[in-house]
């Protein structure tokens, strides 16, 4: 939270993607910069940042001290600011987001869909990336194969992976119909879902994550995103929390 704190307009615009101090400073000079709808034309003018809101070149913003966004990730976009093969999901936002420093809280495979966080506070990402805290996501799998009641038990005894220390386990597997699952896992390691089912003798035909955390993707719909306000942040950083969006 930002407090009472006050801020000169051009550091404001810097901390919030616009570029360089010097660009910032051209921005004023050229009346792109309006507060409360009037041009600002003082690069040192003090505001206060609780609450502010601007527009550059008429498009609105808020002042974020740090952006946590969820997104209903497509299928085709790999996490990666370098996509090789396919498109990126920071494709999906703009050069001021992106010049934040935004990146991805985990990884989601490029055929697979559903909620992905996207932050530039590095000590939540780290927070929910760490493999000590055990932060659950929820999947729903469609498989090629029936599932049967022997690969759900053996998702829920867990199963060893190639090349990985350990049993990995699921719990809240759950059949939701002839060839489709809902399952919970607490690790990130590399296609851990598509490896357990294969360990139990099924193969994934699509991927879809439903929670991670807190949060449930219920209403946002595919391809779009949208900022996560304070409260849903505080319950993102709670590991028994629930709240959909």
């Amino acid at each position: 939270m930002s407090g009472n704190r006050l801020m000169n307009l051009e550091k404001i615009l810097q901390s919030q993607g616009f570029g360089s101090r010097k660009h910032c400073q051209q921005l004023i000079k050229q009346g792109a910069v309006l507060i409360d709808g009037v041009v600002a034309s003082n690069a040192k003018q003090n505001l206060e940042l609780s609450g502010l809101s601007f527009s550059v070149f008429g498009q609105e913003y808020q002042y974020r001290e740090q952006v946590y966004i969820a997104l209903h990730k497509p299928q085709g976009y790999e996490c990666s600011h370098q996509a090789t093969h396919h498109l990126s999901v920071f494709d999906l936002f703009d050069q001021v987001l992106l010049q934040r420093g935004l990146q991805c809280v985990g990884r989601l495979d490029q055929d697979t869909t559903g909620l992905l966080l996207l932050t530039d506070d590095g000590k939540l990402l780290q927070a929910l990336t760490h493999p000590k805290k055990h932060v659950p996501k929820v999947y729903h799998v469609h498989c090629v194969d029936p599932v049967t009641e022997q690969q759900l038990l053996g998702l829920s005894n867990g199963v060893e992976l190639r090349n990985e220390l350990g049993v990995f386990a699921a719990t809240d597997v759950v059949q939701l119909s002839e060839y489709s699952l809902k399952m919970t896992i607490h690790q990130g390691v590399y296609h851990q879902v598509k490896r357990m089912l294969a360990a139990v003798g099924n193969k994934v035909e699509s991927l879809h994550r439903a929670q991670m955390g807190a949060l449930q993707l219920t209403h946002l719909a595919l391809g779009q995103w949208q900022y996560l306000n304070d409260e849903q942040v505080s319950l993102l950083r709670d590991p028994q929390a629930n709240l959909q969006i």
